[in-house]
């Protein structure tokens, strides 16, 4: 990774939007990339998280937004401050792209996504099932811990998470592959440092 590493060094200020749904090892991904760009990584489910005491007097689908505006008004200020970004969400309306699209344009960032999309949907149930017996009260009340709830929440999407990215740069990852964690981690990077360089 050091010539990657070097490159980057000269690459534009960007935003890595990540895409994908739970239990698609999109946050350990997102993890590494903020790492490795030395960059703020900004998790969607942080900020939804912290909405625990309000889950009993409010719906969840206005938590889930509100969770969504806090995200864009935090990146709003990192981007301001000429920094790049990682932006942690599961992407699973087009009107969240749009809003990134919002984002980089008035910052002058360059927007790639990273789309987390296991082929093995077996090995995805096994991953999303282990995670959540190892999940705890405190963290990730949210999300799904059965396969049984992805079903539901997929069925929730009613399709919207297929969508036309337009122009917009997308790298689509096979996370169940046979390839290493640090096999599929250096594809991203040279993805992200090839799409990220300043135009001449």
């Amino acid at each position: 990774m050091g010539r990657e590493k070097a490159v980057a060094s000269d690459s534009a200020q960007v935003i890595v939007a990540m895409k994908g749904h739970p239990g698609t090892g999109k946050s350990t991904l997102a993890q590494s990339i903020a790492k490795f760009l030395r960059c703020p990584l900004l998790d969607k489910d942080d900020v939804r998280d912290s909405t625990f005491l309000l889950q009993s007097s409010n719906p969840p689908n206005l938590l889930n937004s509100l969770s969504y505006d806090v995200l864009w008004r935090i990146a709003f200020t990192q981007l301001s401050l000429g920094l790049s970004l990682v932006v942690d969400s599961p992407l699973s309306r087009r009107s969240h792209l749009d809003r990134l699209l919002e984002l980089a344009a008035s910052s002058g960032s360059r927007l790639v996504v990273v789309e987390c999309k296991p082929n093995d949907e077996a090995e995805w149930r096994r991953r999303l099932e282990r995670r959540g017996c190892q999940a705890n009260a405190d963290a990730g009340w949210h999300k799904p811990s059965t396969w049984r709830d992805m079903e539901r929440l997929l069925d929730g999407y009613d399709g919207c998470y297929e969508y036309d990215f337009g122009e917009v740069v997308r790298l689509v990852v096979d996370t169940t592959s046979n390839a290493s964690f640090e096999e599929l981690l250096s594809g991203v990077l040279e993805f992200i440092v090839s799409h990220s360089r300043p135009s001449p």
